[in-house]
């Protein structure tokens, strides 16, 4: 048989170009680390505000716990072996909080915060985990920005969550989204 028509090289090549395709979609999707948490629990009709923003809170808190753990956040890490091997390549990207009310009319309330990761940030968390594997101190790296990202994207939101409360629009169910998202790298000139 000649090489155009060895059907096991055909097969071999249709399977190289199907895997490349799953890895090219794959990697659309793997860019971002996402908590989402759904409260059903109804507040008393005379709860206080405090305690509405608490219920709010928690939400928030729960989507990041969900955003931050190692099935989220590790695909992203592992985008950072290159990241240290070049001293100007760095990354960057958003965290964003949202609520969604889903018994209401209002509009959902979202928070977005970008933040950068640099080269030496990685050094820091080298030092910190005394371990060189660029996806644990990546993983590190990454969980400080979300933690800072929701707290501040949170604050950011805070007085259109009080506007909300007034409205009654968190009476019913409400979700809260946390969402790490890494920009694709622009080519530099």
């Amino acid at each position: 048989m000649s090489y155009r028509t060895n059907p096991d090289r055909i097969l071999e090549n249709i399977d190289r170009a199907r895997s490349r395709d799953m890895e090219r979609a794959l990697s659309l999707n793997d860019r971002q680390a996402r908590g989402k948490e759904l409260d059903t629990d109804i507040p008393d009709g005379d709860s206080t505000t405090p305690e509405r923003l608490r219920r709010l809170f928690t939400l928030v808190e729960s989507g990041y716990r969900r955003a931050a753990q190692n099935t989220e956040i590790g695909p992203l890490a592992a985008r950072f072996r290159a990241i240290g091997d070049i001293s100007h390549q760095t990354a960057r990207g958003d965290v964003s909080v949202s609520i969604h009310y889903l018994d209401a009319e209002r509009h959902d309330d979202v928070g977005v915060v970008p933040f950068g990761v640099t080269p030496h940030d990685l050094e820091e968390a080298k030092k910190a985990t005394r371990t060189s594997r660029p996806d644990v101190n990546a993983i590190k790296v990454l969980r400080l920005r979300l933690r800072d990202g929701v707290l501040a994207a949170y604050r950011k939101i805070e007085p259109r969550l009080r506007d909300a409360i007034k409205e009654r629009a968190d009476i019913g169910h409400v979700a809260a989204e946390v969402t790490l998202d890494l920009r694709p790298n622009a080519p530099s000139l």
